[in-house]
């Protein structure tokens, strides 16, 4: 398991890194980001990705299933000097608190589609969030990307840096695991993301289903947060590949998406 994942402010300060310098700047060919924008983050855990838009004097909230990490987020703000600006919620989305009961400008989601169950019922729902003419940011990885199935987040040093494995039929995905001691608790975690899986493909028949309109969208060869990770230059997929449906998945490491109601 690389460091980053048991380092939560580590992680969190890359978040805010990729956030500011490469989710903010596709978000702003379309719309600028300015004071007192209302932006949601769900799945928002620690809250890195909300920083930029805090400092940029933005009214942001974050809603996290998971209490711990809801937590650690309030840690990290107790001292922003515009920490009155943000709300910082444990909760279901599909249960929301009278506080989260409004509509926002923006709707952020980076690196959490591909942990939900239901995608059909989930992009259905997160549209009674949206303001009218508001936009919807999604990043996420393919499944069948090398790193897809987030084997990065295995103890074992060799399957962490094996890519593809995640593809494997059958029983041999987890029995692979097994073989090289990984924890009942993380191939858990990991069949989970094999349920919960998302192609280009089965993202973009929902999105046609439910009546969302693509105002933009980038593949990326090499995912922007690779650079704060692990010192790679972001780059885009070549056009050729991106234009090949299916097999496009097996290469593109995040799919940066702005979604409008139509």
């Amino acid at each position: 398991m690389q460091e980053r994942h048991l380092d939560r402010e580590k992680y969190f300060e890359e978040q805010a890194n990729t956030s500011g310098n490469y989710v903010i700047p596709f978000i702003e060919t379309i719309h600028n980001i300015v004071p007192g924008m209302d932006i949601l983050e769900v799945g928002c855990g620690e809250g890195g990705n909300l920083k930029p838009f805090l400092d940029r004097g933005c009214n942001v909230t974050g809603v996290d299933i998971l209490e711990s990490k809801i937590t650690h987020a309030k840690l990290f703000y107790q001292e922003h000097d515009k920490r009155k600006n943000i709300k910082l919620i444990a909760s279901d989305i599909y249960n929301p608190p009278d506080v989260l009961k409004k509509q926002f400008d923006l709707i952020i989601m980076r690196d959490v589609l591909e942990h939900i169950h239901d995608h059909d019922k989930f992009m259905n729902y997160i549209k009674i969030f949206l303001k009218p003419g508001g936009l919807f940011f999604l990043g996420f990885p393919p499944w069948q990307n090398p790193f897809g199935g987030h084997q990065q987040m295995c103890y074992n040093k060799f399957l962490s840096k094996l890519p593809w494995f995640h593809l494997l039929p059958g029983r041999l995905y987890p029995d692979l695991m097994r073989l090289f001691k990984e924890p009942a608790s993380r191939i858990k975690d990991l069949m989970e993301i094999r349920d919960t899986k998302i192609t280009i493909e089965g993202f973009e028949k929902i999105i046609r289903k439910e009546n969302y309109q693509i105002i933009k969208q980038t593949f990326w060869f090499i995912n922007p947060n690779y650079k704060i990770k692990f010192g790679l230059k972001p780059r885009k997929m070549n056009a050729l590949i991106s234009g090949i449906p299916y097999l496009r998945n097996f290469f593109i490491t995040t799919c940066y998406y702005i979604l409008a109601k139509k």
